[in-house]
């Protein structure tokens, strides 16, 4: 009897989660009325489901946890990083000169300060939504964190997007790209069934649009003053 139940209660483990599948797409950039250039390589889109009625899986998010964007050769790494809200992400400054890590966007408002060489400072991202970052000292370094509250999302691999494991329902559809006008994001937004078997969502275009990680001021507001003539790595700005 006991063996029974064992297997009853497996097959039906294994039947819920057979009944979640992936939800794909492709995305596009084109170029809008002003005929923006595409750039050849676009910068990757996120694309997330919320459920409209709840959690119809049950499932929580992702237990927030510490993630890292590490600073290094004037880069952040990674580019993008997607994480859950309530998340903590720390800035460990790997380069032999200072970092002062900074936000000003609506996803999460911040300015870590001055640091050097070995530490690192953090941020809880408390809020949903995107928070572009940028380092007060070196104006080519930008990348992009984004809050979710929801763990049905996927970033895309040249233009393809697969959402795994979405179980049935309604949910509504979210997408994001870095080099995107807000209207064509906005547009895409709407709302989706999913059955069982998974869904394909097609083909979304998004218009091109100036990238905010790549033109931007200092955190107060300003232009970069001109780098240092013999400005390197070793330099301690």
């Amino acid at each position: 009897m006991r063996l029974c139940v064992a297997i009853l209660l497996c097959a039906g483990s294994l039947g819920g989660y057979a009944q979640s599948h992936d939800v794909t797409l492709h995305v596009n950039v084109v170029p809008g009325p002003a005929r923006r250039r595409v750039h050849p390589n676009p910068p990757p889109s996120v694309a997330w489901l919320v459920p409209v009625d709840g959690d119809p899986a049950g499932n929580a998010t992702s237990a927030p946890r510490i993630y890292r964007m590490v600073q290094k050769n004037r880069q952040f790494i990674p580019h993008l990083l997607v994480v859950p809200v309530g998340s903590m992400v720390e800035f460990p400054n790997q380069d032999p000169f200072f970092h002062n890590v900074f936000s000003l966007y609506n996803g999460k408002r911040f300015d870590l300060g001055l640091y050097e060489t070995g530490n690192a400072r953090g941020v809880r991202f408390d809020r949903e939504g995107v928070s572009f970052i940028f380092c007060n000292i070196h104006p080519e370094m930008g990348a992009v964190i984004l809050a979710l509250s929801t763990p049905y999302y996927a970033v895309s691999r040249d233009g393809d997007i697969a959402i795994p494991r979405v179980p049935p329902g309604r949910y509504t559809f979210n997408i994001w790209t870095e080099g995107a006008t807000a209207a064509s994001l906005n547009a895409a937004k709407r709302e989706v069934t999913v059955p069982e078997e998974g869904a394909s969502l097609g083909t979304i275009d998004l218009v091109a649009a100036p990238s905010p990680v790549t033109h931007h001021a200092n955190k107060f507001g300003e232009t970069y003053p001109p780098a240092a003539t013999g400005d390197s790595p070793a330099s301690p700005y």
